[in-house]
């Protein structure tokens, strides 16, 4: 058996558990209300419905666009953040402490923040996105950039490499496996951000379909919507972070023998 198929197979177990937790619980046992615990039949009804009346296309259409200029906007943040850190003794002294503070608030912890400066609108879900994956990004740079081996370092003065040339040349590429691993997480700290925000003000967006679920009572929306986050989540981190991490510590040496 393929890993493809031993793949299929095991999610094919689990949504047999789901539906025999389903009929257990709702059918014979009555533990709970079919509105509590949704079957896995109707929550691929659902799904198929949202599907064919392009709702889930427009959803994440919106919440595509605006993932994408948050995380753009956090990276530039976290980066400048990061090296100005690193670079800044008195800086990392005294603010990296602070920032990764900041990285322990939830999200929803801006949102006050974000209506108060920008309104029910799209820049302030934008806001929330950046502020909330911007300190991820910059504790994994400074991270990166701290844990360079010193052999690297002392290799490149004897090579004649001295300041931004150093940077360029050996300390940013030596760091890039611990900046990637930052950047997956303050990915994953963004999807958070997206989907705090859209429940607070967004007309459109999977949040808003999310809250639509939960008003209605159906839970099957709820489900159904919380399953294509974790699609979308896993394939960005298949297609673009593994890819790009795969390349690197095989570039590195870093993966197993």
């Amino acid at each position: 058996m393929s890993g493809v198929s031993k793949k299929i197979f095991f999610y094919l177990i689990l949504i047999a558990i789901w539906e025999l937790a389903y009929r257990l619980g709702v059918d014979y046992l009555r533990i709970w209300k079919p509105y509590v615990f949704p079957s896995p039949i109707s929550v691929f009804q659902t799904l198929t419905d949202l599907i064919l009346d392009n709702t889930l296309g427009i959803a994440v259409w919106a919440s595509a666009k605006r993932i994408f200029w948050g995380y753009f906007i956090s990276i530039v943040i976290g980066t400048v953040i990061g090296l100005t850190i690193v670079r800044f003794k008195i800086l990392d002294e005294n603010v990296s402490a602070l920032i990764l503070g900041l990285q322990t608030l939830p999200s929803i912890c801006w949102l006050p923040f974000a209506i108060l400066w920008y309104g029910l609108n799209e820049s302030a879900i934008i806001f929330v996105i950046a502020i909330g994956s911007a300190f991820a990004v910059a504790i994994a740079i400074e991270s990166g950039i701290k844990n360079v081996s010193p052999l690297f370092l002392r290799a490149a003065k004897t090579m004649g490499a001295y300041g931004m040339k150093a940077y360029w040349h050996v300390i940013i590429p030596a760091s890039l496996p611990s900046v990637i691993t930052g950047l997956k997480q303050g990915w994953s700290f963004a999807w958070r951000a997206l989907m705090a925000g859209e429940m607070m003000s967004a007309t459109k967006g999977l949040g808003q379909v999310l809250m639509v679920g939960r008003d209605l009572a159906d839970i099957s929306q709820v489900v159904a919507v919380m399953m294509v986050i974790v699609v979308l989540g896993v394939a960005v981190d298949k297609l673009i972070f593994g890819r790009v991490e795969a390349n690197i510590r095989q570039r590195w040496g870093l993966d197993k023998a």
